[in-house]
Formats: C-alpha cells, structure tokens, sequence
C-alpha cells in the first residue's frame, strides 16, 4: 500500500545538498558571460594534488578524479554531479591554482570535418551482435 509519496531512486539516492547550495548560488557563466564548453579539459595540478587534505567535498572529489585530463561533461558524469555545479567548482579550483584549465579552439569544436569524422567512427563500432552499424 502507497500513501502517495513519491518514494526515491533505489538505485541512485537523491543528493543530500541541492547544488545551488555547493555553489552558493553562482552560475558557471556569471563573470565572463560565457560557460565553459563541455569539452574543456581539466586536470589537477601539482598545487591541487598536495591540497587534497586540506579540500572538502565535491571539490576534493574533483581534484582527486583529475589525476589524468578528462572533460568537464566525463567529470560531471564520474562524480553523479551537475554539469554547472562541476563548471562552478573548477573555475573555483582553476583561480585558487589547483585545476589547470585547457579550452578547446572553438573553430575547431565547429569544424563540420570533426563532425563527420566522428560520425563515421561511430558507425564503425560493431553493434552488440558484432554486425558493423548501416554506414549510409
């Protein structure tokens, strides 16, 4: 028997803190007028590595997981974390010199050439039945 209440994921349990509160209410685009795109590279830097003590939570998380670059949309999946609160905390870590931040050539990011070549690689990844995808 329900009593109405909406029950939470089994699998994946709710946050405990709203991300408006790990950010204090910043948005990643409130200074520059422009967010960082998804695929900017982040990586710890030596200063971050030997502040892991002394950093709490998320941003602890996000230091740790940046021992190898990876982009801002693979450490936001990695950690369970909004995409923005992870913008938020790396510009946070980037200005306090424990992130290095590498944006991408955004005439490159745009070049239809990319697309297409990523397309294609796509296409070649056989599916589960080991059966190349239609390559029209």
């Amino acid at each position: 028997m329900t009593d109405g209440t909406p029950h939470p994921d089994p699998v994946r349990p709710a946050p405990a803190v709203r991300p408006y509160l790990v950010t204090a209410g910043r948005i990643a685009d409130a200074g520059s007028g422009r967010a960082m795109p998804l695929e900017t590279q982040v990586v710890a830097t030596v200063a971050g590595l030997d502040a892991l003590g002394r950093l709490c939570f998320e941003r602890y998380d996000i230091v740790a997981a940046c021992r190898l670059p990876q982009s801002l949309a693979e450490l936001a999946a990695r950690l369970r974390l909004h995409l923005n609160v992870v913008r938020v905390l790396a510009e946070d870590l980037c200005e306090a010199g424990q992130l290095a931040v590498y944006v991408p050539d955004a005439a490159a990011t745009h070049d239809a050439s990319v697309l297409r070549r990523l397309i294609d690689g796509l296409r070649a990844i056989p599916d589960s039945r080991g059966t190349p995808r239609n390559t029209e």
